[in-house]
């Protein structure tokens, strides 16, 4: 499938300003392309007791699955800033759990700026089904 890197990227960046982040001031947006060509965005909301909080790449991948989806392209995860972030290991292990190896990971700044990985580099060496 071809992945619309732009599209993909826009889709967060618009998804990271309904963040609900007022302790870190940090605010996520992530859009999470699936096989069939959807886009569902999610974002990071914060919660007074901190380990209640959901990243936004989880909440994006969640929207999708909840809507059946458990096949996926891509993904992006907007930050703001200048520089772009990784997705903490929570989220990582659940791409594990529906992207495959390869699947393309768009890390961007809030100016839609930033660098590609996949779920491989990420988190090689990953906890999987084919370990159960």
């Amino acid at each position: 499938m071809r992945v619309d890197k732009e599209k993909l990227v826009s889709a967060a960046l618009a998804a990271r300003k309904n963040a609900y982040a007022p302790y870190s001031g940090y605010g996520v947006g992530a859009a999470v392309l699936t096989a069939s060509g959807e886009i569902f965005t999610g974002v990071n909301v914060e919660n007074a007791s901190f380990g209640m909080t959901i990243c936004a790449e989880r909440a994006a991948i969640i929207s999708a699955v909840s809507q059946g989806h458990v096949k996926f392209a891509a993904l992006a995860v907007a930050v703001g800033g200048d520089d772009p972030a990784a997705p903490c290991g929570a989220c990582r292990q659940v791409m594990e759990e529906f992207f495959d190896q390869e699947t393309k990971i768009f890390l961007v700044n809030s100016r839609g700026e930033g660098k590609e990985r996949t779920v491989e580099q990420l988190l090689p060496e990953a906890f999987s089904k084919a370990n159960m």
